[in-house]
């Protein structure tokens, strides 16, 4: 129940969670199955990245639409292939717990009112069209990964048109307003309450719930959630009035947790400094995510004492499919030497460019240039056409030999067309390719005029790089508690998506971000509902 304190308020509750996208909803809906009493706080209007997103949870080890779809996948299989994946982000035995309680995470969701569907995308893609919701959403049938583990499509997309996100997270919202879960949005957590080494509650600033600044508020924070990505400069223009708003409108606003308090808003991608500070090369790239992911969520649990990792770990998207064809390209650096298997998800293509000074480009020949363009409009959703055009009509080069495309580009002649005549000859003669492309991507690609596109962090044309931060706060992987530097845990402070290094910490494939927020959530909510007080 809500009290007055002179101007202020105060709530008192067993948990309160930090941030109402998909960690934080889950963590309450959990934290509130198991008997606590539940007050979830969001600084905009909730559904945090998660709206924004694809909508897409990285899931697997026999899920019913996998069986409708044909495709056998056990939860050993997946384990194999998202070890390879992790590179150690998580220990394996949470790793397989992850594994083997995929199938109940996702039945989960779907009793929380999340819809998925069984319609497999039938070729590569980095997002199925509203044709598909179940898809290769990472690098599974890349020969390095298939000879490990059998692949399967894990990718189930949310069902709903556009960009699934509003889908995913609409559904999770729904079902916290229908199990009575206390929600006040327009509230920032500024501090958390510290006493005797225990965290007990938080602090900070509230809009008067129902007001008509808060209504407002919310809207403007709704317009906001997409403009970073499509609008930077209308999406600043909004940050700066809405906290003006924050600064000048609400009044001080204080909850007591008798269990626990539970991060999860987000990375924070959006706080340049940070970036700067951990990972330079990728302020070339274009942030993901929405303005709350600034890394005030960290910042809280640093303050209790809590420690972080993975934090030079950012996930960058360097999307050239749909269409698939593309892969058929050859992917170079400045000095026109081959970086990668073209067939690589976007995220492990981007970690290869890093390696690379953050510089690549796609070249190919006439004929998969003409091939693009008549499958683009069948293989593309309407807002991937809106980058995908663009970049093939306008901001590809154009040349009638490699040569004279290397000194168009700025890169090394010699090498590009070093790397041209070994791809063509081997690709002519049916040899393997010497990084695992599969066969039928491999195609000679001999046939002028030659074409380029840059691939690099700093591309403006066409698809833009965008990335999303990996680290976070250390938490405890048995219950979610955030951690000292020497191990021992931050008594009833926990952390969950991406405010914590979890399961994708130190690498990313499609879906997995939003699985680590159920998985997290869930973990972080059940543990501090069955936390004994005091």
């Amino acid at each position: 129940m809500s009290k007055d304190r002179g101007r202020g308020a105060t709530d008192e509750v067993d948990v309160v969670v930090v941030g109402f996208g998909a960690a934080g909803a889950c963590a309450a809906l959990e934290a509130a199955g198991h008997g606590a009493s539940v007050l979830l706080l969001d600084r905009f209007h909730a559904g945090g990245t998660t709206a924004a997103s694809g909508g897409v949870l990285y899931a697997g080890g026999g899920t019913r639409y996998q069986h409708a779809a044909g495709y056998e996948d056990s939860p050993e299989e997946m384990f194999r292939y998202l070890r390879l994946e992790l590179n150690g982000a998580v220990s394996d035995a949470t790793l397989r717990r992850f594994c083997e309680g995929s199938r109940a995470d996702l039945e989960w969701l779907e009793a929380m009112g999340v819809p998925f569907d069984d319609t497999v995308c039938p070729f590569k893609t980095s997002y199925p069209t509203d044709r598909y919701y179940l898809y290769f959403s990472g690098n599974e049938q890349v020969s390095a990964y298939r000879a490990a583990a059998r692949p399967a499509p894990r990718g189930h997309r949310a069902r709903g048109r556009g960009i699934s996100g509003l889908a995913f997270s609409g559904a999770l919202g729904r079902a916290v307003h229908a199990r009575g879960i206390e929600v006040r949005t327009q509230t920032e957590v500024q501090r958390l309450i510290v006493e005797q080494g225990r965290v007990t509650g938080v602090e900070g600033r509230c809009l008067s719930p129902g007001s008509a600044w808060a209504s407002l508020h919310g809207a403007l924070s709704w317009l906001n959630s997409k403009a970073p990505t499509y609008a930077p400069p209308l999406s600043r223009m909004l940050t700066s009035l809405l906290s003006c708003m924050t600064n000048r409108l609400s009044r001080p606003y204080r909850a007591v947790a008798r269990k626990g308090v539970i991060l999860a808003a987000g990375g924070f991608v959006f706080d340049r400094r940070m970036v700067a500070n951990y990972a330079p090369l990728f302020l070339r790239c274009r942030p993901l995510g929405t303005v709350g992911d600034d890394g005030g969520g960290i910042r809280l649990g640093q303050s209790a004492g809590g420690s972080t990792s993975h934090m030079d770990r950012l996930s960058g998207w360097r999307f050239y499919v749909p269409p698939e064809v593309l892969t058929r390209g050859v992917l170079v650096n400045r000095q026109g030497a081959r970086i990668c298997n073209e067939e690589l998800y976007g995220a492990t293509v981007a970690d290869q460019i890093v390696a690379h000074g953050g510089e690549a480009w796609l070249v190919f020949d006439r004929d998969t240039y003409r091939e693009a363009i008549r499958t683009l409009p069948r293989q593309a959703a309407a807002w991937q056409m809106l980058a995908m055009v663009p970049m093939l009509l306008l901001g590809r080069c154009k040349a009638t030999s490699p040569a004279s495309l290397a000194a168009k580009i700025g890169i090394q002649p010699e090498g590009l067309l070093r790397t041209m005549d070994d791809y063509n000859s081997a690709a002519s003669a049916g040899r393997p390719d010497r990084m695992g492309k599969a066969p039928e991507h491999c195609v000679p690609q001999v046939t002028a005029p030659f074409y380029a596109v840059d691939c690099s962090f700093s591309a403006t044309h066409g698809v833009p790089c965008t990335a999303m931060t990996l680290g976070g706060l250390s938490v405890d992987e048995d219950t979610g508690e955030v951690l000292r530097r020497d191990g021992t845990a931050i008594a009833g402070l926990y952390a969950a998506g991406r405010n914590a290094a979890g399961l994708c910490a130190e690498a990313y494939v499609s879906g997995l971000s939003i699985a680590d927020c159920v998985f997290s959530g869930r973990r972080a909510g059940r543990h501090a509902a069955l936390r004994e007080t005091r």
